[in-house]
């Protein structure tokens, strides 16, 4: 249950959110205003979640917000920043996308700005998914399976679990089954790197960059966003797109970058205790170990 309490608690929050500004406000006062809201709700999802349902210190979901957790999110953000590149110049290479234009806004907010705001939003969205896929769904199943499977074992179906509820809730998006293959490679990808972590750094900076400048390079094709490079997609639509195989190509190439800075940053791979490891909350004037700790089914 408190797997997925955070999920559905801030998407119905979410969902409220965004209708209720939609329904009175127009481009462009309607995007700062879901920003607002949107992180409000981020915010307070992750301190609900640590304080009343789970129990436990925000830094425990691998949200420490030192100086190497940001130096780790810089990195995963070049990774991103780059394998959308590389999507770029094949795409392009290959007759399968050409360009139509530069510096382009679709509202009537000029460049800068329009690109400032909707790095802002993807930022919160890319957050919120990394919180409540990776450190609440994952991290509480594998804290609940461990004492039946072992650490590992249990850690792998918190990977899956979650990878495949990730792919599920992006079918608004999908207009072929298999397409769901890209979101789910995605899930495995970032919640691998958080196994062998337990820290949100690289997941959260790799998805922010990845999914900003995706619409940047004019890669992204389901919502007009300000592009950096306007492009026209002519090629097959099996290998273009945002889940054609150019795609699953490069994040594939991404994630395996980010498991060679791990690799380098941290020594031999394994998957981290504190992926299974329950660390409650101290209480006020009292013992942590005289607290009992909740069940995580």
């Amino acid at each position: 249950m408190r797997a997925f309490l955070p999920l559905v608690l801030t998407f119905l929050a979410l969902a409220v959110v965004q209708t209720a500004i939609r329904a009175r406000f127009e481009h462009p006062a309607r995007e700062p205003l879901e920003l607002l809201g949107l992180s409000a709700i981020l915010v307070a999802g992750v301190l609900v979640s640590a304080r009343l349902v789970d129990r436990r210190p925000v830094s425990e979901y691998g949200l420490s917000l030192g100086r190497r957790w940001w130096k780790s999110f810089a990195v995963a953000g070049g990774v991103g920043t780059a394998v959308n590149a590389g999507a770029l110049a094949v795409s392009v290479g290959a007759g399968w996308a050409s360009v139509t234009g530069y510096v382009q806004s679709p509202g009537v907010l000029s460049f800068l700005p329009a690109t400032a705001v909707t790095f802002a939003l993807v930022a919160v969205a890319a957050s919120w998914e990394e919180f409540v896929f990776r450190a609440a769904m994952l991290k509480n199943v594998a804290e609940g399976a461990e004492s039946t499977l072992g650490r590992v074992p249990a850690v792998v179906v918190g990977v899956l679990l979650s990878s495949l509820v990730f792919a599920a809730l992006h079918g608004g998006k999908v207009d072929d089954p298999a397409q769901y293959g890209y979101y789910l490679e995605a899930g495995l990808l970032f919640g691998t790197v958080y196994a062998l972590t337990g820290d949100l750094s690289l997941p959260v900076g790799f998805h922010v960059f990845y999914n900003y400048t995706q619409g940047l390079f004019g890669l992204g094709v389901s919502q007009a966003t300000p592009e950096l490079v306007a492009l026209e997609l002519v090629g097959p639509a099996a290998w273009v797109g945002e889940e054609g195989l150019v795609h699953v190509v490069f994040a594939a190439v991404g994630g395996a970058l980010l498991v060679a800075y791990v690799r380098w940053r941290d020594g031999p791979l394994r998957v981290r205790d504190r992926l299974t490891r329950w660390t409650p909350t101290t209480a006020r004037g009292g013992n942590p170990d005289d607290r009992r700790e909740p069940s995580a089914e």
